[in-house]
C-alpha cells in the first residue's frame, strides 16, 4: 500500500468559510473524510495543514526521510511566493502533485505563476476539491 502525503497551506484550514464562492461550502475535515473513504484500501493517507511556510518545509523534509510515496500539495498562496518551498519539493526526490481549487488563471494575475509547479510532476487547476482526488489517482499510478 502506498503512503501519500496530503499538504495544505496558508487559509486551507479556512475551507467552507472563506470565500465559498471560490473554494466552495465543503471543509478541510470533509475533504479528508471523502478523500480516506476512497482511498482506504489503496493508500495510506497522511493530512497536514499549516499557515506557516517552515512547518509546511520541515513536513517535506521528515516526508522524504520516511519515505512516503507521493505528496499532494496546495501551498494556497506560499505556491506564488516561496522559493523555499520548491526548494523543498525538489530536494525531497518524491513525486509531488500541486493542486488548486479554482482555476488560478481565471484569477489575479499574480497568482498565474507558480513558483512550486516546475519541482511537482503534475498541476491540477479548478476542478474544486475533485482536484485532490485526481491527485491521489495519479500518484497511485507512478
Amino acid at each position: 500500500m502506498k503512503k501519500i502525503a496530503i499538504l495544505n497551506g496558508p487559509n486551507l484550514d479556512r475551507l467552507g468559510k472563506r470565500e465559498p464562492e471560490i473554494y466552495g461550502s465543503a471543509t478541510l475535515a470533509e475533504l479528508e473524510a471523502a478523500l480516506r473513504a476512497e482511498f482506504a484500501q489503496k493508500a495510506a493517507l497522511e493530512f497536514f495543514q499549516s499557515n506557516h511556510e517552515g512547518e509546511l518545509i520541515d513536513r517535506i523534509a521528515k516526508l522524504a526521510d520516511s519515505k512516503v510515496d507521493g505528496i499532494v500539495i496546495n501551498g494556497g498562496a506560499l505556491t506564488h511566493t516561496s522559493v523555499a518551498l520548491r526548494d523543498a519539493l525538489l530536494g525531497a526526490h518524491v513525486p509531488a502533485v500541486e493542486v488548486h481549487i479554482s482555476n488560478i488563471y481565471k484569477r489575479e494575475e499574480f497568482r498565474h505563476t507558480s513558483l512550486t509547479a516546475p519541482a511537482c510532476a503534475a498541476v491540477i487547476t479548478g476542478l474544486g476539491l475533485e482536484g485532490y482526488h485526481a491527485a491521489v489517482r495519479f500518484l497511485l499510478k507512478t
